[in-house]
């Protein structure tokens, strides 16, 4: 960049939580009015507005049953969990990207996402369970087995940031191969169709229940990461750093890894593997508040919801009389914004 003598270049003017809670907690109520009124069946703003207080205030307005239905029953519910699992994602994204000291860190890491695709491939296409473990029961399962796989290994080859990518990576392969062999020996052309669309993201079985399970692993998540947010600003500066301050790097290292993987496995098992959430949300939110976590946390949180319902919303309209895969659309949205921001960091640098 070229400047004029004694002109000093103008800084990025940073948001303030607050200014930036504001705002995103307005875009989330948008995207959210967006979600319940766009679809196959169009409802009306005012037959929304209807519903709502039938449901939440008691009211008696007159409603189209069967709209109520969708509303209360169907979009507003994909909408709750859509935020709350975007909410979680870029809170895990966040924590892992200050652990580990890696700007592509991201919830899928450690093998999660790919212990949780083989976990559901064995209940849909195996039976495993014999109806008693559902298809979000058998993913979480299987994403915890890959947690405690990647964990030992990690632990067996000596620790360390580069080792536990590594035995995430391996993690990862193999479980990503078991779930490709399963496929190709044993499911047939519709339970193939079935499994690639759970792989990509898909919010069409979210109900009121799921909530009762994003919720308070959510909330755990959010207030573990606040509790260690001096710790992670250390961690950002190295372990050497964060030990100097009197930080027990191992445990508190542990304690945020079992909690990233605990949220990120629940996620997987009601949403599927959405990516680019936690790997592009984190670096938006950086860039607008400031690398403290004590500001980036919550911030990442806000903006990964509306991420997330925005891109549900998006993934109804984007081809007529068709719903695509939620990572779909993330992954359309997301690598460009993630380019941009690789972009602006380097004309920064």
């Amino acid at each position: 960049m070229t400047l004029h003598a004694g002109v000093a270049p103008r800084p990025f003017h940073r948001l303030g939580l607050p200014a930036f809670g504001l705002i995103a907690l307005v875009a989330l109520l948008v995207a959210a009015a967006g979600a319940v009124s766009i679809g196959e069946v169009a409802v009306p703003p005012a037959e929304v507005v209807k519903v709502l207080g039938n449901r939440l205030f008691g009211m008696d307005l007159a409603v189209d049953p069967i709209r109520e239905g969708i509303v209360w029953h169907y979009r507003l519910s994909r909408a709750a969990v859509a935020a709350s699992a975007g909410a979680g994602l870029a809170v895990c994204g966040t924590v892992l990207q200050a652990l580990l000291r890696n700007p592509l860190a991201e919830p899928y890491l450690l093998g999660i996402s790919a212990g949780a695709s083989t976990g559901a491939v064995l209940v849909m296409v195996l039976g495993i369970g014999a109806g008693a473990v559902t298809l979000s029961g058998g993913a979480f399962l299987g994403a915890g087995l890959a947690f405690v796989f990647v964990a030992a290994l990690a632990r067996g080859s000596g620790g360390g940031t580069e080792r536990i990518i590594l035995a995430g990576i391996a993690g990862s392969q193999l479980f990503n191969a078991a779930t490709s062999f399963i496929v190709t020996t044993s499911a047939n052309a519709e339970q193939t169709r079935g499994i690639m669309f759970w792989l990509l993201g898909s919010l069409g079985g979210a109900r009121w229940p799921d909530i009762g399970l994003a919720l308070p692993m959510l909330a755990i998540g959010l207030l573990v990461a606040l509790y260690r947010a001096r710790a992670l600003d250390a961690f950002a500066f190295g372990e050497d750093a964060a030990a100097s301050l009197g930080i027990e790097t191992a445990r508190v290292r542990m304690e945020l890894f079992g909690v990233t993987a605990l949220l990120t496995a629940g996620i997987v098992s009601l949403v599927g593997a959405v990516g680019f959430v936690g790997l592009v949300v984190p670096h938006a939110t950086r860039f607008l508040v400031g690398p403290s976590h004590g500001r980036l946390i919550p911030a990442a949180a806000l903006a990964g919801g509306v991420f997330m319902v925005a891109a549900d919303v998006l993934s109804r309209i984007v081809v007529p009389g068709q719903v695509l895969p939620i990572g779909v659309v993330t992954a359309l949205f997301g690598a460009p914004a993630f380019a941009f921001i690789l972009w602006r960091s380097r004309r920064r640098a």
